[in-house]
């Protein structure tokens, strides 16, 4: 996990908002941090995005037309093909009412505009480094702090699927393990599908660390 430096290398960002402003500033000041920054106006948009593309981590305005980012967070954590992605959500609403609910609808962090885009940089840093921080823990071998992966003892993959496991286990996103095997990104997403429906898991950080601790990766 070589990526964990503190800087973007690498990481994709889907950014929604209605304000082309905002996407303006944003996406400049996140792509001067390394990161890479694809936008969606809405959460409609969003969603077709997300059929095609999965994200390191999602940057959401709350109040858009067609579907606002509550809508928009219910699907995706719906979904186990990105129900493992860090939410942040970006609110012109302050109150600790509007941020409870943002968080309970699934956001894992809530930002109140006009924010410092350096706190934004940071609070992305702080999430992706979360989401990481899971399959690092069992990189470095100590399984003593969290219980075994529990899953049928009769689980069996395929050839491909045990390939594509392997570099989920590494870390490596759904797009640069399509590559990796010269196939489509949609394909790699199905064997994940699929994994995760045979093993009963939730998302991919589940699935690598089942892998590790049985030694597959």
């Amino acid at each position: 996990m070589s990526k964990e430096n503190g800087t973007g290398e690498n990481k994709r960002l889907l950014l929604i908002d209605d304000d082309p402003n905002l996407i303006l500033l944003v996406k400049d000041y996140l792509e001067f941090r390394g990161y890479e920054v694809i936008t969606a106006e809405n959460g409609q948009e969003a969603l077709e995005v997300l059929d095609k593309d999965t994200p390191d981590m999602i940057i959401c305005d709350v109040m858009m037309p067609q579907m606002d980012g509550y809508s928009l967070v219910e699907h995706v954590r719906k979904n186990p093909r990105t129900n493992w992605i860090p939410v942040l959500f970006l609110s012109a609403k302050g109150q600790s009412q509007d941020r409870v609910k943002g968080l309970n609808t699934g956001a894992d962090v809530y930002m109140v505009k006009p924010f410092e885009p350096e706190e934004l940089v940071a609070q992305v840093e702080s999430s992706l480094k979360q989401a990481s921080r899971l399959i690092q823990r069992q990189d470095k071998g100590s399984e003593s702090s969290s219980p075994k992966i529990q899953v049928p003892f009769d689980v069996e993959l395929t050839p491909t699927e045990l390939r594509v496991v392997q570099f989920v286990a590494r870390g490596m996103a759904n797009r640069e393990i399509a590559d990796e095997l010269n196939v489509s990104q949609r394909t790699i997403e199905s064997h994940v599908s699929n994994m995760l429906g045979k093993t009963g898991l939730h998302n991919r950080t589940e699935l690598a660390r089942w892998a590790i601790e049985n030694s597959m990766a």
